[in-house]
């Protein structure tokens, strides 16, 4: 039976920023551990612990290939957290109007 993900596994799989950098670096191709693990001061215990809050979010698939675990980005969960920053879109537009506006009325 497949794992629920919810909403807060992917804003806590976000929320780190050796994360967030995975993830980046998995929008560009499929990567083994090892790559990955090329671009972090860390052990490949704790690449592998950040890999699986990322695959429990959803985030990123594993798939085997020979002795090898690859992994690539699965961005549709991150739909979330874009409707839920979309929201604040408004909000910063209204405040850079107000801004730009008291800009060009002060002397």
């Amino acid at each position: 039976m497949a794992r629920q993900v919810s909403q807060v596994d992917v804003f806590r799989a976000v929320a780190d920023p050796t994360r967030r950098a995975m993830l980046d670096i998995l929008r560009a191709s499929e990567q083994p551990v090892l790559a990955l693990a090329v671009d972090f001061d860390m052990t490949l215990p704790a690449i592998s612990q950040h890999l699986k809050v990322l695959r429990q979010a959803g985030l990123v698939s594993e798939r085997r290939e020979g002795r090898q675990r690859l992994y690539s980005l699965q961005p549709e969960p991150l739909r979330t957290v874009f409707d839920w920053l979309s929201h604040y879109e408004e909000f910063w537009n209204s405040r850079m109007k107000r801004l730009g506006n008291h800009l060009r009325e002060t002397p």
